[in-house]
């Protein structure tokens, strides 16, 4: 685990990572922040049902399962083609063609900013499996308090005192936004704001990563 903090008050939660947890899947990883965490699981390339299959590249599905309950509501669909826009866009599915890629995001705990940490989980996985990709991806939420401050990695408790809420899917080579899902009322001052404070904490996720791997294949040397 390792305090994360960035300039001009941008501070984030405590992270954690493990890569290659489960022996099933192709790739797996969980991510953690604060006391948030994600397990995530890749499944492929592999064979593709016949209507589902696209002829110049994989078809990509993201499944996200709820700690407790049934899974399908309507947040979760939300959440999950958030995720799956995210890695269509950073994966090299021509490389695959009439295949299928499944990733499984399961939730072990919410503490807020869950999608940023699905996201988080998500792209340590796709890097597990050896996936091709053009560009790797983090994802920051961003929370707009009553007064107007802006919370980077709310908690759930910051999340519902909130007036505003934000995650970002920011890419590794130049910081581009590559999704973004918001909810509740903000001006677009604030909106840009939030996505300066997302590419400052997208530095420090990224080196997060980077000692996260480099970490694990000292081990394994």
């Amino acid at each position: 685990m390792m305090e994360v903090s960035a300039s001009n008050n941008v501070s984030l939660r405590e992270f954690g990572c493990e890569q290659n947890l489960l022996s099933r899947p192709d790739g797996s990883a969980s991510f953690v922040q604060g006391d948030t965490s994600v397990m995530a699981g890749v499944y492929g390339p592999a064979e593709v049902k016949v209507s589902k299959e696209i002829y110049d590249r994989a078809t990509l599905e993201v499944l996200l399962q709820p700690k407790v309950g049934p899974a399908g509501s309507v947040r979760e669909q939300s959440q999950e083609q958030c995720v799956r826009e995210t890695c269509e866009a950073a994966l090299l599915l021509s490389l695959h063609p009439r295949s299928s890629l499944t990733l499984i995001l399961q939730v072990l705990h919410d503490d807020g900013s869950l999608l940023s940490c699905c996201l988080n989980a998500a792209c340590m996985a796709l890097m597990d499996a050896g996936l091709s990709m053009s560009c790797l991806f983090c994802g920051v939420t961003c929370a707009i308090g009553a007064d107007g401050d802006i919370i980077a990695d709310p908690t759930a408790a910051q999340e519902k005192e909130s007036r505003a809420l934000m995650t970002f899917a920011i890419d590794s080579t130049e910081r581009r936004v590559m999704m973004s899902s918001t909810k509740g009322s903000f001006s677009v001052q604030e909106l840009q704001e939030c996505v300066a404070v997302s590419q400052k904490a997208s530095e420090k996720v990224f080196q997060f990563y980077r000692d996260s791997v480099r970490r694990r294949y000292s081990k394994n040397l």
